[in-house]
């Protein structure tokens, strides 16, 4: 009961402190929004269309649309298109003239005109995709116009002809093997498993203050002086660092479900992967607070393993892109461990039975680390 009074105020303690709770919910969600926003998933560009709705501007419409890589929508005039443009809700727009479908059938020039923001990525990639379809179109045109001067047939029925013989353009694309990302994932789901990571052990790394300062203040050695035994001690400060760092885990995984529809996978693997990198988490506290009889080393040491950890165990650029020497050096860290899991979870709609070699290291990391850190906290609390 005592360990568990003791494990209940250290969590108290932690989130008594606004900018704690800031910091342990606020700034990770953030973070899980704005990586998702600019990393995650792939978008289909918008472009509107105005103008003629003439049967040949109609397969003018069908060829921007054709293949899905673009999402096309009729906008009733030139000046609606300028205007959602300008907002931001379309990428680009195409006007298309009036006299388009009478201009291409005798032959003569119809001039389209694009409409982007410069300094907008996606439009200048949108701008390609409708040049590559214009031209394509174009091409087609010509050939059924010199089908009709040659007095092979009226022009639609060239066009059809050479339609079909050209057949759809499309480039097909097969993936053999497992597709490092596939397809059809939400934009913050490779945000939110390595925020979730970087920010358990950052924050475990960082209130392992907590335990250095209950040192300094004397409150340790006026515990181990009533007649609370030391393992009772010993067991409330692991409670306490096991419960901040589980408490902000679950909050990360709720909050991310809630805001962005974060999936985590199979519930008892995700579970599994939680509870083992929180053990993870509450180890190096237990060693990085028992260690040190400053204030000053905890958190310096705190920050820099917290963040050169994660960055080395692809919490802040993924895995994926590291070379192999790289990822040899990663599997270093129990960050990369739980990366794997948590992509095997989310990605690949895996089990606990999948992740239990990720599992089954962290748990290693987790025993090796307690060990170190008991050892440690028994030694600081006889010693003080």
């Amino acid at each position: 009961m005592k360990a568990l009074t003791i494990g209940l105020i250290n969590l108290k303690r932690v989130l008594r402190d606004r900018s704690n709770v800031v910091f342990m919910l606020g700034t990770p969600i953030l973070m899980i929004l704005m990586l998702g926003l600019l990393f995650g998933g792939s978008r289909e560009p918008r472009l509107g269309v105005s103008g003629a709705a003439g049967p040949l501007a109609e397969r003018l419409v069908a060829a921007l649309a054709a293949g899905g890589a673009v999402q096309v929508e009729r906008v009733a005039d030139a000046g609606r298109l300028r205007a959602d443009v300008e907002r931001g809700r379309l990428h680009g727009g195409l006007v298309i003239p009036q006299d388009y479908d009478a201009a291409v059938r005798s032959g003569g020039r119809a001039d389209l005109r694009y409409v982007s923001l410069g300094r907008d990525w996606d439009a200048i990639d949108l701008e390609s995709a409708v040049r590559a379809a214009v031209q394509r179109e174009n091409t087609l045109l010509r050939a059924a116009r010199y089908g009709v001067e040659r007095g092979a047939g009226p022009f639609g029925e060239r066009l059809a002809v050479v339609s079909r013989a050209a057949g759809d353009g499309a480039v097909r694309v097969t993936t053999t093997g497992e597709a490092v990302i596939p397809a059809g994932l939400g934009a913050f789901v490779f945000s939110a498993p390595p925020t979730l990571l970087l920010y358990m052990f950052l924050t475990a790394l960082t209130t392992a203050i907590g335990l250095t300062q209950t040192r300094l203040l004397g409150v340790s050695r006026r515990m181990y002086a009533s007649p609370t035994p030391a393992r009772a001690i010993m067991a409330g400060e692991v409670l306490g660092r096991l419960l901040i760092c589980l408490a902000q885990g679950l909050l990360i995984m709720l909050g991310s479900a809630l805001l962005f529809g974060v999936g985590w996978g199979d519930p008892l693997g995700a579970a599994a992967v939680l509870v083992v990198f929180t053990l993870v988490g509450g180890g190096a506290a237990l060693v990085l607070g028992s260690v040190f009889r400053r204030e000053g080393p905890v958190i310096t040491l705190g920050v820099l393993l917290g963040l050169g950890l994660g960055a080395l165990g692809g919490t802040m650029v993924p895995l994926e892109s590291f070379g192999e020497g790289m990822r040899r050096v990663a599997r270093f860290t129990p960050h990369a461990w739980g990366y794997d899991a948590f992509t095997a979870l989310v990605r690949r709609d895996a089990g606990l039975l999948d992740v239990l070699p990720q599992v089954g290291v962290l748990a290693a990391y987790a025993a090796a680390l307690f060990a170190v850190g008991l050892w440690a906290l028994r030694r600081s609390l006889v010693r003080g």
